[in-house]
């Protein structure tokens, strides 16, 4: 399914400059990083062949938290950055130690999800381990993406439940999370 996926996508997207393939998000905690690669020498030269200058998001195992073992053996294709996913009041500084050797053995990380309350999306925005990820993600020049921009009633949610707007949000429509985040970028 994947393959027909991407042939038909890719071809569509190609002229966009503005695109990054994710072939796999947040392999569930079962699989092993040799399936994820396995899965990738199958995908990875489809998109290729069709798009070849797009990155290429890969999952890492557990739901892309162990970019570890994705720096033991990378992928061997031009433009592809590793998943690492977060959520700062639940992983904490062993997933914070794993992402570090990571790239400090040459992995591109790529946090293509994180959140500032625990893992659930609930619970209350934790500033503290927060500034301890965004502090690193700096340090080691990584691009991230918060989760989540909706008006869910969550901790995680971007907006306030209230806000039904698309478009030209005020303050008032940032929840306690969209606000922090506004700070940070």
């Amino acid at each position: 399914s994947a393959i027909q996926f991407f042939s038909n996508i890719c071809p569509k997207l190609k002229e966009y400059d503005n695109v990054l393939y994710e072939i796999c998000n947040e392999p569930n905690l079962e699989t092993t990083w040799a399936e994820i690669t396995e899965y990738a020498h199958r995908v990875i030269p489809v998109i290729r062949e069709l798009d070849p200058t797009k990155v290429i998001i890969v999952g890492t195992p557990v739901w892309s938290q162990r970019v570890d073992e994705a720096a033991k053996a990378p992928l061997p294709y031009p433009n592809l950055v590793y998943a690492l996913h977060f959520y700062a009041d639940t992983h904490r500084d062993e997933l914070r130690a794993l992402m570090a050797d990571a790239v400090e053995a040459g992995l591109p990380v790529f946090v293509s999800e994180f959140g500032i309350c625990d893992a659930s999306g609930n619970g209350p925005v934790n500033d503290e381990q927060t500034n301890l990820w965004i502090d690193l993600m700096n340090k080691y020049s990584i691009s991230y993406i918060i989760w989540n921009l909706s008006n869910k009633d969550e901790t995680s949610a971007i907006l306030t439940p209230a806000c039904t707007k698309h478009c030209g949000f005020t303050d008032a429509d940032f929840s306690e999370c969209g606000k922090r985040i506004k700070k940070y970028i």
